[in-house]
């Protein structure tokens, strides 16, 4: 088994998927959480606050730096995200196309490096 980071990427002007309330989106990702712990596959989940309240700090070279927006520019930010626990990507993959379902994004499925 393996944690994978399912990541939700929209914009702040448009946090709900077209076509959907936000009521409808609420009880579709409850439900695809409970299953995902159901099936013992849940690690972490959590949602955003909109990126125009991000702050990017910056120790490099002993620097102090605090500014703010976000690292990568654009309009489409990272919005939430699960971790999952998957035997492997297929399973990874299959759980993401459920979250996205259920969210109405897009849905980036990414490896953690084992250890």
């Amino acid at each position: 088994m393996g944690h994978y980071l399912l990541a939700i990427h929209h914009t702040d002007e448009a946090p709900m998927g077209e076509g959907a309330t936000m009521d409808d989106i609420i009880a579709d990702v409850s439900a695809f959480n409970q299953d995902l712990q159901e099936q013992e596959a849940w690690v972490y989940a959590g949602g955003l606050q909109p990126a125009a309240n991000s702050v990017i700090v910056d120790g490099r070279n002993d620097s102090t730096a605090q500014e703010p927006g976000t690292v990568v520019p654009g309009e489409l930010q990272l919005g939430g995200m699960w971790i999952i626990d998957a035997p492997d990507d297929a399973a990874a993959a299959a759980w993401a196309l459920r979250a996205s379902a259920a969210c109405r994004f897009p849905v980036e499925v990414r490896a953690f490096h084992s250890e």
